[in-house]
């Protein structure tokens, strides 16, 4: 008999620990402030990298952070969709400059 009622009462006890399912609402999808977009700073690439196009090219970007690369540097790979990437060779031209 004990057991009759642990059958018949587990399954009941364990159904309050359900939950139901709700239809999902439509995700709200933003880029968060100071999201980099390289490509208007591509007119750079060629060009003397100076400390005064740092501003500038924050500006042009979006970005909160600039990273120069000097040539034959290690850099992180981590990616921050915040910051811009310029590098330039040993004549201090640019040679790249992308989001990262």
């Amino acid at each position: 008999m004990n057991r009759l009622i642990i059958l018949v009462a587990a399954p009941l006890a364990l159904s309050g620990c359900a939950t139901t399912a709700t239809a999902p609402s439509d995700p709200v999808v933003s880029e968060p402030e100071g999201t980099c977009d390289a490509r208007a700073a591509q007119v750079w690439v060629g060009k003397m990298a100076t400390t005064d196009m740092g501003a500038e090219l924050l500006a042009s970007t979006g970005s909160r952070t600039l990273r120069w690369i000097p040539p034959r540097t290690a850099v992180t790979m981590d990616y921050r969709p915040d910051r811009v990437s310029v590098s330039y060779d040993d004549n201090m031209i640019i040679t790249q400059i992308s989001c990262g």
